[in-house]
């Protein structure tokens, strides 16, 4: 039987499918349905927009170029604390959403262990046990849930300063700037991870889909988990595939070059 809490998302998920719809090509699979993508976007919109408005209130004298895209200085002051809120809200949906595939397992802890042949690349293929989300990437969930809900509580606890002793806001200031601090740098590394790095990522939270090469290369045990094959053979496969078009191309090549070579000869 399902919870209140699951009905309720899926309820939520229903209301977003009339909004629009996913469409997967050959070669592709859904990665983020559209629900999946409207949270992310207001998230990550919500917290830019807190992030920068935060930007100008903590240091006016070097972020004061800032404050006219809010309004000026008083506006931002205003509506700073309601794009926290707006973050906090639409972060609420997206936890609800991804709570079962972000639960920690044994295979993210051994992920983290092998993080720098990830981050300098060594393997060309992610561990077969990667699932949909690998440990890098619950570090970061986790890490913004923490953070969401030190937001929250020092957020309100700064708003509402005249009803709580001096102390308690000060500590409030404290720890809410840590907690942008570290939201700012995961956000930083996500936004890398998602482009640079990861190319065929960015389009995952666009359109919905990655390509197959992309899902067995990053996320195996997902991949075999949505077509029943397994990444390692898909992955070998290709590389066959490349060394064969790789050999048929230069064949050609040196055909056409003993064409101009025999053309060059029979020329006085």
């Amino acid at each position: 039987m399902s919870t209140s809490v699951e009905r309720f998302d899926e309820r939520a998920r229903l209301r977003a499918e009339r909004v629009g719809r996913d469409v997967v090509h050959r070669g592709e699979l859904l990665r983020h349905p559209v629900y999946t993508r409207v949270l992310h976007w207001l998230v990550a919109i919500a917290f830019v927009l807190a992030l920068l408005s935060g930007f100008a209130i903590y240091s006016p004298w070097l972020f004061h170029w800032l404050t006219p895209l809010f309004g000026g200085g008083p506006r931002t002051r205003l509506l700073h604390p309601w794009f926290g809120l707006v973050f906090d809200v639409a972060f609420v949906f997206q936890f609800l959403n991804w709570l079962v595939p972000m639960a920690w397992t044994g295979a993210d802890t051994r992920w983290l262990k092998r993080i720098r042949r990830y981050t300098t690349n060594e393997d060309k293929i992610e561990p077969a046990e990667v699932g949909f989300f690998n440990g890098g990437q619950k570090v970061y969930f986790w890490a913004i849930v923490l953070s969401g809900v030190l937001f929250l509580l020092t957020g309100l606890l700064m708003w509402f300063d005249h009803v709580v002793p001096a102390w308690i806001v000060a500590v409030s200031y404290v720890v809410h700037d840590l907690a942008a601090l570290l939201m700012l740098a995961g956000f930083i590394i996500h936004i890398y991870e998602g482009t640079a790095a990861m190319p065929g990522t960015f389009r995952a939270m666009t359109d919905g889909t990655v390509t197959e090469k992309w899902a067995w290369t990053h996320h195996p045990a997902w991949f075999r988990a949505v077509t029943g094959r397994d990444a390692r053979a898909a992955y070998e496969r290709e590389q066959r595939r490349q060394a064969e078009r790789a050999r048929t191309v230069e064949a050609w090549e040196r055909e056409q070059d003993a064409h101009e070579n025999t053309a060059d000869e029979r020329v006085p």
